[in-house]
């Protein structure tokens, strides 16, 4: 009897460190490896006009993006408030012609090195993304 409840129990112990063991699966990014200036080559982009998607990230969780096609400047850039936690990246754009920021969209970061973003959305898209040195 004392044998059976002795298997019983570390058989309890194994699968209870073996299910949190597994619980997080996400990865720690260092958000300071964010900070700067990403380009890509523009989701616009046609055979005629060839253009780059711009996001700076700046230190405070501040940031802005334009689109080169669009004919956008860094200047006329759109705002945008970011986070990231784990590999959890926020984004949250500015309301144009108002103070107010919209709905937050979250991202699962892939890959963050110092030259190289990719995150993909919740539809499975991938955005990858070059550093620019400045």
């Amino acid at each position: 009897m004392l044998k059976k409840r002795f298997l019983q129990l570390v058989v309890l112990t194994l699968m209870l460190t073996g299910a949190v063991s597994c619980s997080d699966t996400s990865s720690d990014f260092d958000e300071y490896l964010l900070i700067g200036k990403w380009e890509r080559p523009s989701p616009l982009n046609d055979e005629e006009t060839q253009g780059y998607e711009y996001y700076r990230y700046d230190i405070g969780g501040i940031g802005v993006t334009w689109d080169t096609y669009d004919d956008v400047t860094e200047e006329e850039a759109q705002e945008f408030k970011w986070t990231l936690l784990k590999n959890d990246l926020t984004l949250t754009h500015k309301i144009e012609t108002t103070d107010q920021y919209g709905i937050p969209k979250v991202y699962t970061v892939i890959k963050l090195t110092t030259t190289e973003l990719v995150y993909k959305d919740d539809f499975g898209i991938t955005y990858e993304f070059t550093k620019v040195e400045e």
